[in-house]
């Protein structure tokens, strides 16, 4: 009767968690939906959750989520708040390095000239983990351009 009892309860446990994650999913879904309509812009979805908005493709092959790149870049909250940008000459970094809304999405911009916007969930950032001045759980925003 022990065994069973614990056994429910660890369903019940990962149930929750479970379902507490794709509430999660579902809400940033929502509020990204609506940040995308009240900024006017025209994005797409990734399975993923990821959302990517192209300003200008620019030229020459699409990088691999391995890919040595430079991007200029500014990171900002949902509300505005920067919380991080690039020197204007960019940076110079792997995208086997870095989050995964970047490993995905920096992917579907040019090497040379690709210009847009990541709106990235928190799965896909940081998650529930504070990150300087990131607070857990928050979507983040990426002005990116690959020069």
């Amino acid at each position: 009767m022990k065994t069973y009892f614990i056994i429910i309860i660890g369903v019940l446990v990962f149930s929750c968690k479970k379902s507490s994650k794709i509430n999660r999913a579902q809400l940033e879904n929502d509020v990204i939906k609506k940040y995308i309509e009240q900024n006017h812009l025209v994005a797409t979805e990734t399975g993923s959750g990821l959302f990517y908005v192209i300003d200008q493709q620019g030229t020459g092959a699409n990088p691999s989520s391995t890919s040595n790149v430079t991007v200029i870049y500014r990171g900002y909250l949902l509300k505005g708040t920067v919380f991080d940008q690039s020197a204007a000459t960019g940076v110079n970094l792997n995208l086997a390095n870095v989050i995964e809304g970047w490993k995905e999405g920096i992917p579907y911009f040019k090497l040379h000239g690709g210009k847009g916007k990541l709106i990235i969930p928190s799965a896909l950032g940081y998650g529930d983990q504070e990150k300087s001045s990131i607070p857990a759980n928050s979507v983040l925003v990426f002005d990116i351009e690959l020069p």
